[in-house]
């Protein structure tokens, strides 16, 4: 699953935080792995919480948080939810070009052992969302570098904003195989027109897409979730 959650504040309603909203969410779908965007840890607008912790626990999950900047007294980034064990975690920075004033961005891993004793790498991003899409082109190039060195099977997922066709998707493409092809749209909630949320995988021939599919719940977050099946 992946999951972009506005820092756990739905949209209507402006200063509230509903982390059991996006509890929920993750809940119905009962995935085995989730990368969560826009995550708050102990921010003056979000309150004393590590979001990504407090949605693990309500979901008896392992979690890993990736910080991507200080914010508001505390901490901004993405996270990593799984039902099985977590190892070698990693906050990889990437990079953006310093005239654009960009705001930093972040690529978490980590190597999940599945029950059967097999292990996986699985990675949670967000590409910068401002519309130089030079810094989501630098950032494609560098998840490309960091994943051309990975030997496990490697999972991606987040949001990319960025549409399939843009140079950003063509060249994650080159080496990851999206789940959806093509891809039904994730923003706006309320019918949406876009595309940008993906999951990921890679070496393609590993792996079988079972099902994929977005999520219509238009309350908890302003990105629609999207969830993949995927046989290993």
């Amino acid at each position: 699953m992946s999951y972009n959650v506005h820092h756990c504040n739905p949209p209507s309603r402006p200063d509230f935080i509903d982390i059991d909203a996006i509890v929920k969410t993750i809940k119905d779908q009962n995935p085995d792995l989730v990368a969560l965007q826009e995550i708050d840890v102990h921010t003056q607008r979000s309150g004393p919480y590590n979001q990504a912790e407090e949605i693990a626990k309500k979901l008896n999950m392992h979690y890993f948080f990736g910080k991507a900047i200080d914010y508001d007294g505390g901490a901004y980034g993405v996270a990593i939810l799984s039902k099985y064990p977590l190892a070698d975690t990693v906050v990889n920075k990437l990079p953006t070009m310093a005239e654009t004033n960009g705001e930093p961005r972040v690529l978490a891993t980590a190597r999940v052992t599945l029950p059967d004793g097999t292990s996986i790498r699985f990675g949670s991003t967000h590409l910068d969302a401002q519309r130089a899409s030079v810094n989501r082109e630098m950032q494609a190039a560098k998840i490309l570098e960091i994943a051309s060195a990975e030997k496990l099977p490697f999972v991606i997922a987040g949001d990319f904003n960025a549409t399939p066709g843009t140079e950003t998707i063509t060249l994650l493409d080159s080496h990851f195989k999206r789940s959806c092809e093509p891809c039904s749209p994730t923003i706006p909630v309320n019918n949406p027109t876009k595309a940008i949320d993906f999951i990921s995988y890679a070496p393609a021939n590993r792996f079988r897409v079972d099902q994929q599919q977005v999520i219509a719940e238009r309350y908890a977050s302003d990105h629609l979730p999207i969830v993949a099946v995927l046989k290993y």
